[in-house]
């Protein structure tokens, strides 16, 4: 367990540049650990298959990105959980997995979140939601966290049928938000999401909330905080 708090981490993060700020969804929003407390339910150990659970869920938006295999993300998350559950013999019904598989519409709001929105929006930052979640899965989102009031939209990789991290959802969200590519700070929790963002030439922050060491290749985040509210302090607002 961490025993000193993150300091934010400036690398080559430019405040003078950010016109507009997206975030991802899970993970950097809300938290999908809640997706292990409804296997708890109905899997002894329900650990290693949450875990094997979203590995398999990334996993398969990476591939589909490159054979032409796009489904929407919350049939690439049921597909991903049907196969942990069965890596791990777990035998349960149908039902019983689509009840699991809808934690998705419900999963909590961190608590830094609408604070920190907040005060990006009071001094004029436009906020939006870039995500590979489908316009259904991130309407609950939206609703379940009470940011409705805070983010201007959300912006669905089902838009172009193309997941993170491909340069060309950075690009539409871009065009979505009238903003020029490189005026736009990228908040996420996914190391992924911030190669993507990066390599469409957006400033990326990395959430780091755990206290993880950075990935080894492709340089490195702009910035690195462990909560939205260093995002407002880092612009100074």
């Amino acid at each position: 367990m961490r025993t000193v708090p993150i300091i934010s981490i400036v690398m080559s993060f430019d405040p003078d540049r950010v016109r507009t700020i997206t975030f991802d969804s899970y993970s950097t929003l809300v938290d999908v650990d809640a997706a292990e407390a409804a296997l708890a339910d109905r899997v002894d150990d329900p650990e290693p298959v949450s875990k094997l659970w979203r590995a398999r869920s990334l996993e398969y938006t990476f591939v589909a990105n490159h054979i032409d295999a796009y489904q929407p993300f919350y049939e690439m998350n049921r597909d991903a959980l049907q196969y942990a559950l069965d890596a791990y013999d777990v035998d349960i019904t149908r039902n019983e997995r689509d009840e699991i598989l809808a934690v998705y519409h419900e999963l909590d709001v961190f608590d830094d979140v609408r604070g920190g929105i907040d005060r990006l929006r009071d001094a004029g930052y436009e906020c939006y939601v870039v995500s590979n979640g489908d316009p259904e899965m991130l309407a609950s989102m939206v609703d379940h966290a009470d940011i409705g009031d805070l983010i201007e939209d959300t912006i669905s990789a089902d838009e172009i049928r193309t997941f993170k991290p491909d340069a060309e959802l950075y690009r539409h969200a871009a065009g979505r938000t009238g903003t020029p590519i490189d005026e736009i700070a990228h908040v996420t929790a996914g190391w992924f999401d911030v190669m993507g963002a990066r390599h469409a030439r957006m400033q990326a922050v990395w959430v780091d909330r755990n206290g993880s060491p950075w990935e080894p290749f492709d340089g490195e985040p702009d910035l690195t905080v462990e909560t939205l509210d260093e995002v407002a302090d880092a612009l100074g607002v």
